[in-house]
């Protein structure tokens, strides 16, 4: 079971980690990030315990987490704080009730993810996509219809912010992830890989509803407004979805569950 420890003062050294949440979001944390939520927190201890540092949680929450604890590594600390104390440290009021530390993976070559997938899989290219609340609905959608990857070039943002995590209800602390090098040539690594590339384009010919996928599906998302760029677009098969009443474009994280549904139902 993990060690509680209350806390009472917000400047207690303990509690270090949760503090001025918002500024230090800005700056990096080193390898570390901020989870919150219960649902997020159960979705952590469910995937990945072994890199959960520590949490921070209002002890009303503490009986309703109680199978969270058990699944929690021997000596985890768990600081248990009265909600004025929590929105001291935190910085803001944090309606949740619940905050963790974890401890970011071992960044992964996405040579290397991509090598590793059976030889049926679908894998998501992120390209120049920073809202992250884009990324946090992709990778709920990538959970949801059971993408084997997420790729992500140099101009992603990171999806283990606490608001991607927190919009991706914990999805973006478990689904497989590797991040392109700037300059990689992504048309390359996937042909290399046996992966037929496709990019959503309001301009394409093609439609989703006829497609056929690949045993080997890669599907290439760029970001609302600039979209993919000619480059990445030159080495891809063009897909689009077609819409009603004169619209030529989705949400980014809508058109990824629209594709993602189409091709898991697709493969039966």
């Amino acid at each position: 079971m993990p060690q509680f420890r209350v806390v009472t003062d917000p400047d207690d050294p303990a509690v270090a980690p949760f503090r001025a949440i918002k500024e230090r979001d800005l700056v990096g944390r080193e390898g570390l990030f901020i989870a919150e939520g219960e649902t997020v927190l159960r979705a952590f201890v469910r995937d990945a315990p072994e890199r959960v540092v520590s949490l921070l949680i209002d002890p009303k929450r503490k009986d309703k987490l109680a199978e969270v604890f058990a699944g929690l590594p021997d000596e985890t600390p768990v600081h248990l704080a009265d909600q004025a104390v929590v929105d001291a440290i935190a910085g803001f009021h944090l309606h949740r009730g619940v905050l963790a530390v974890g401890r970011k993976p071992e960044p992964v070559a996405a040579g290397a993810l991509l090598a590793r997938l059976p030889g049926r899989a679908v894998v998501l290219v992120l390209c120049g996509i920073a809202n992250h609340d884009n990324i946090g609905g992709i990778y709920r959608n990538a959970a949801a219809f059971g993408a084997d990857a997420v790729i992500l070039d140099a101009d992603c943002c990171d999806p283990l912010y606490r608001k991607a995590i927190r919009v991706s209800v914990g999805a973006a602390l478990s689904v497989p992830t590797a991040r392109l090098e700037r300059g990689e040539d992504i048309a390359e690594l996937l042909a290399a890989m046996g992966f037929e590339s496709l990019a959503l384009s309001p301009s394409a010919t093609e439609t989703l509803a006829r497609l056929t996928p690949a045993p080997r599906t890669a599907v290439l998302l760029g970001a609302e407004g600039p979209g993919l760029s000619p480059e990445v677009m030159a080495g891809a098969r063009t897909v689009g979805i077609p819409m009603a009443g004169g619209f030529d474009s989705l949400n980014v994280a809508t058109t990824s569950g629209i594709v993602l549904h189409h091709l898991r139902f697709a493969r039966g």
